[in-house]
């Protein structure tokens, strides 16, 4: 298995993603097997995801020429683009990191990671989050995320690569932490 961790560059790789992101969905695996192995939460729209690309390249594994897992980058100007994430936006601009609002640090959200499950356990996740530090540490202050109370797996892992949570809150959907890696 030759590993490649890369930026998308190309439409194909979006639509990847996009398979990769709905078999994962929440809705789509049983319950057991999310709080076993984690799961997503929203879905993107091929459109949206071509911009936000365009904006700043979603990071992806690639085995034999195949996205096998995707660490998306998610830019505070598309927070309309996706009304599941807009009560995220919304307590960003309420919470403070390290005595100042988050809203005030130049930072990202990560959208989504995921990794297809037959290549889970292999470092893939350290490795994807290893390259976003790489390409956009530069750019950035800090990369902030929220993940489901519920999906301990997500959780454990954000917590070993260094991300710290740093507010919790409740939307109609489910509990959430809001995470900060801090770069600096």
């Amino acid at each position: 298995m030759e590993l490649k961790i890369t930026e998308t560059n190309s439409k194909e790789e979006l639509m990847e993603i996009l398979i990769l992101q709905e078999k994962n969905h929440r809705h789509n695996i049983s319950i057991k097997a999310g709080l076993k192995n984690g799961f997503l939460s929203v879905r993107h729209e091929l459109a949206v995801l071509e911009k936000m690309n365009l904006a700043s390249p979603q990071i992806i594994a690639k085995v034999d020429n195949k996205v096998v897992a995707f660490a998306m980058v998610m830019l505070h100007s598309f927070k309309a683009s996706i009304p599941a994430l807009i009560p995220l936006f919304e307590t960003l601009e309420e919470v403070s990191y390290k005595g100042k609002q988050i809203t005030h640090y130049n930072y990202y959200v990560m959208g989504q990671i995921c990794i297809d499950e037959s290549y889970r356990s292999k470092g893939i996740f350290d490795q994807l989050y290893s390259k976003h530090k790489e390409v956009y540490s530069k750019k950035f202050d800090i990369c902030v995320t929220e993940i489901s109370s519920k999906n301990l797996r997500s959780m454990k892992a954000h917590q070993r690569v260094g991300f710290e949570v740093v507010h919790t809150f409740q939307d109609k959907v489910d509990e959430w932490n809001i995470v900060v890696w801090d770069w600096k």
